[in-house]
């Protein structure tokens, strides 16, 4: 059946703030305790999602969590009221107090996995919410993403849900920013890839490693089984974990029939590719578009500090589109990287765009980060809540909203304040009744 990629965006919250939250993502870390534009930060991914609107791509929005997460903090065993329990948290434990206030639901590449019902046995859309267990402040998120994506997924006869994986590490799952969907074309069926890190305590490949995998074997092959999908396994290089790359989105990136990738992406990268090209042609019947960027042309360090793989590669109806962090414009070897590809008419990217996301970026998340891309049909996105498709109407809305109601300013201090939780619970409270949620 006919179907198209629609992007859910994610809308960053009033509390976007530097935590240094999230272990082994050195922009992160080097951003903490930073002072935060949370304004500028989702009026950034508004202008994003309005740009790429006007280049025909269907949007729709996810709304930011409700922060600060109380019940997270009474679970600790902080008592009292509110009020009580916002100082006693910042006196105590000031970086429990950051994480139940994280923003980070912004990132929504890792709020599931989505298999659409071209490639699944049974017809229907497979949606799995990651568990996020591996940062305390992401494993708050699964149950309101769970609840939200049931609200926008409500036809039982087209979407099946399935349950978070256990809350385990050997079965962590960040989502799609370690699944890749090629194929033909949208409306074809494909293939999936799923991409897995090495466990901390594996020294196979000569040492331990620095940082656990955020994405295991054990939990890709569950959300396969799951989904019942057709799906390939390729296992991370882990001496790149080490170096930043805590998401295969920061070192691979696909679109239908072309997959581009580093060099030093995969554990064997010339055999995981070779596999890749095999099982893609078995299944669909055609040849993989498979583009490799050298290390010569861009270092592991180069490609993490560019954001270059978090790019969106997305099809228009006026050709290929690359959708670039403007870091990649500003460093030569990265924006060298884009000009070769796009003379390279061995394929089919015809255009860069570079987008401002300064201060998303300076959290560790970049243009795909921001964004869950599903692959559905007509019936499919008529079935979808219309409150979250994204049009020049909401557009405005929230954008009103986030002028009005975000700051300018917020410095990790700014969290013990109790008229700062009443601005964002009501902030989050105008969003779901703009979405209708």
């Amino acid at each position: 059946m006919e179907a198209i990629e629609i992007n859910f965006e994610g809308l960053p919250g009033p509390t976007h703030h530097f935590g240094g939250l999230s272990y082994g993502n050195l922009a992160c870390a080097e951003s903490k305790n930073r002072v935060s534009h949370p304004k500028a930060a989702a009026l950034q991914c508004l202008e994003k999602m309005r740009l790429l609107a006007d280049h025909g791509v269907k949007q729709a929005v996810l709304p930011p969590h409700p922060r600060p997460h109380l019940e997270g903090l009474k679970g600790l065993g902080f008592q009292g009221n509110d009020k009580d329990i916002l100082k006693n948290t910042f006196n105590e434990a000031p970086g429990l107090l950051a994480a139940h206030y994280s923003a980070s639901a912004m990132w929504t590449a890792n709020a599931a996995t989505v298999s659409p019902s071209n490639d699944t046995a049974d017809g229907k859309v497979h949606i799995t919410p990651a568990n996020l267990v591996t940062e305390l402040h992401r494993s708050l998120e699964c149950d309101f993403t769970s609840k939200v994506l049931k609200q926008i997924f409500s036809d039982e006869k087209l979407f099946t849900h399935h349950a978070a994986l256990p809350k385990t590490r050997t079965l962590a799952d960040e989502g799609s920013a370690n699944q890749i969907r090629l194929a033909p074309n949208h409306s074809r069926k494909g293939i999936e890839i799923f991409v897995y890190g090495t466990d901390a305590l594996d020294v196979k490949h000569g040492r331990p490693h620095r940082y656990p995998a955020r994405q295991t074997l054990q939990a890709s092959q569950a959300i396969a089984r799951l989904h019942a999908t057709n799906a390939v396994f390729a296992q991370q290089n882990p001496h790149l974990i080490d170096i930043g790359v805590f998401h295969n989105d920061l070192i691979s990136l696909g679109n239908e029939n072309l997959f581009l990738y580093h060099s030093l992406a995969f554990v064997d990268t010339l055999h995981t590719i070779g596999k890749l090209k095999a099982h893609y042609n078995k299944t669909c019947g055609e040849d993989l578009i498979a583009v490799e960027i050298p290390e010569a042309d861009l270092s592991p360090i180069d490609a993490v500090n560019s954001y270059l793989f978090n790019s969106q590669l997305i099809t228009t109806k006026d050709g290929w589109l690359l959708v670039a962090p403007k870091q990649c414009e500003e460093m030569p070897k990265a924006k060298a990287c884009i000009e070769k590809l796009i003379k390279d008419e061995a394929n089919p990217i015809k255009k860069v765009i570079f987008v401002n996301l300064d201060e998303s970026l300076a959290n560790g998340g970049g243009p795909a980060c921001l964004r869950l891309p599903l692959v559905l049909t007509e019936k499919e996105l008529k079935a979808l809540h219309p409150g979250v498709i994204f049009s020049e109407k909401l557009y405005d809305k929230l954008k009103n909203l986030v002028e009005r109601r975000w700051r300018d300013h917020l410095e990790t201090k700014d969290l013990a304040d109790p008229n700062f939780m009443e601005e964002s619970q009501k902030a989050f409270c105008d969003v779901m009744e703009i979405l209708k949620l």
